[in-house]
């Protein structure tokens, strides 16, 4: 038998300054990306930091072609993330894209939807962290096929940096960068530190399985090494005033 209830109860409620109470952030990442979100996860769980995430259409092939598609489609993915927040930093999540298309219009795309938002990039972090880390020679990994990694080889050299040594994949479906194992990256991290003396070692990609054996590689080749992935996480904490030492994740995280 059922037993009816009386007329719902208006419950009484308090509100705070929700999640972001140190930093609220944004982060744009392409349909075909495994591995930026999960690593995010690790590098942003700090009280009072709050992540939110938005895709933006990307086929597998990665190309030039397909990569500049992507400035056009960044105010659209940008607007998908909530409209009410503050945004401290909104990040967009492709190496190989910011150096087609260029870190001032990705600015300038996200920026037109969230006007006072600071921007970054894997590329413009990457530049950023080596700077901070005092680098002038890295060496410099890359899945990519031949005109993506020669287009984000000149950036970085562009930017001031010596290319000590370099070493691709040369493979250019996303969905198998994303299964390329931890011990085969370590493995050509090594090779390309060993190649010729650097000062740091670039592994470029959000969608290479880098986090969890930086250290390992730090240990092994003895100087710091800078994945896309850590350094976009890295300058949004650090343009969002978050200033914490995470030594898990590498020598990077030990820079302010």
């Amino acid at each position: 038998m059922f037993y009816g209830v009386g007329a719902a109860m208006k419950l009484p409620f308090d509100t705070d300054d929700g999640i972001g109470t140190r930093a609220t952030l944004g982060v744009i990442v392409l349909e075909t990306d495994e591995t930026l979100e999960p690593e995010f996860a690790r590098m942003t769980d700090l009280e009072g930091v709050a992540l939110y995430h938005s895709r933006i259409p990307m086929v597998a092939e990665v190309r030039p072609d397909t990569l500049a598609q992507m400035e056009a489609d960044l105010p659209a993915a940008a607007k998908l993330l909530p409209p009410w927040l503050e945004f401290d930093v909104i990040g967009y999540g492709c190496t190989s894209a910011s150096s087609v298309i260029g870190s001032h219009k990705v600015a300038q795309a996200i920026q037109s939807v969230f006007p006072r938002a600071r921007v970054t990039d894997p590329l413009a972090a990457i530049i950023a962290a080596g700077r901070s880390l005092g680098a002038a020679r890295l060496g410099f990994v890359t899945p990519y096929v031949a005109n993506v990694s020669a287009r984000m080889r000149g950036r970085l050299e562009d930017a001031g940096f010596a290319i000590a040594g370099f070493g691709s994949f040369e493979e250019g479906n996303d969905r198998v960068v994303a299964r390329i194992t931890e011990a085969a990256i370590s493995e050509a991290a090594q090779q390309v530190a060993g190649a010729a003396p650097c000062d740091a070692v670039v592994i470029s990609c959000t969608n290479l399985r880098c986090l969890r054996i930086i250290p390992e590689i730090e240990a092994r080749i003895g100087v710091p090494v800078i994945s896309s992935n850590q350094a976009l996480a890295w300058h949004m904490l650090r343009l969002a005033g978050v200033e914490a030492s995470l030594p898990q994740f590498g020598q990077l995280f030990e820079q302010n």
